[in-house]
């Protein structure tokens, strides 16, 4: 049976900063570390303030620091659990499924949508398409251990991919093995408040804020092969960049 990483907490008195922060950079610790997995229950908090000689109110504030900085989420009547996050760099290209196999989170989609439709005006002009052109559409809701992270709708060329149904996990190994893998990517990030459709979708309140993210993937060649459209919580995803200043 595994030690509890939060049992051995200390209050240390050469720190000036209240019980509940203590607490909370312990168990933020800990669950970075990775002594806690997604989706695991974290000790309630009348077992942390009995445990630990704590106050109720200690606990409680501890647990709140965590839950907004999207370390753990609250499940009405059920209690506290670890929340999956993730934390991708902007320096490489990578898709959702690579980068949840390398930080050991499974990954799967729940597909809404996989057809060949028309161009809509904005896609044809982000992928370079004549008017009419026909493109594979792909639309889903990503997965991490079965905890939705987000809602991502994909456009490509009918000519890159002509059977969208053929895809099944992650686009960018299918793209791998036809050869057509984007080699370089524009990405634009921002903030948008969810409307009521997107907030079912994501499990989110109606107007909390998620991340918009659109990307343009382009061949070695220069050809544009892939418009996606990504919707991430906000509080399982970071983006992270690192900057060099110039000597």
């Amino acid at each position: 049976m595994k030690k509890n990483p939060i049992l051995d907490f200390k209050p240390d008195p050469r720190d000036s900063s209240p019980l509940y922060l203590q607490l909370a950079r312990k168990l933020g610790q800990a669950i970075r570390d990775g002594r806690y997995k997604p989706d695991e229950a974290l000790p309630s908090e009348r077992t942390l303030s009995e445990s630990l000689g704590l106050s109720r109110v200690t606990a409680r504030k501890a647990i709140d620091q965590l839950v907004e900085q999207g370390l753990v989420s609250r499940r009405r009547g059920s209690g506290n659990y670890i929340a999956p996050h993730i934390e991708q760099p902007l320096s490489r290209l990578t898709s959702f499924s690579e980068e949840l196999h390398q930080r050991g989170y499974t990954p799967s989609s729940r597909w809404l949508e996989r057809s060949i439709t028309s161009s809509m005006a904005d896609e044809q002009l982000s992928l370079g398409l004549s008017p009419g052109t026909r493109v594979a559409r792909l639309e889903r809701l990503r997965l991490a251990d079965e905890v939705v992270m987000a809602y991502e709708v994909s456009v490509l060329p009918q000519a890159i991919v002509p059977e969208p149904e053929k895809i099944e996990g992650s686009l960018y190994e299918y793209l791998t093995k036809i050869d057509r893998a984007p080699m370089r990517a524009l990405q634009h990030i921002r903030a948008i408040n969810a409307q009521p459709r997107l907030a079912e979708q994501l499990g989110v309140p109606v107007g909390q804020a998620v991340l918009f993210i659109t990307r343009i993937g382009y061949l070695e060649s220069g050809q544009a092969v892939e418009l996606t459209h990504s919707y991430c919580r906000s509080d399982y995803y970071d983006f992270v960049a690192e900057m060099r200043r110039e000597a």
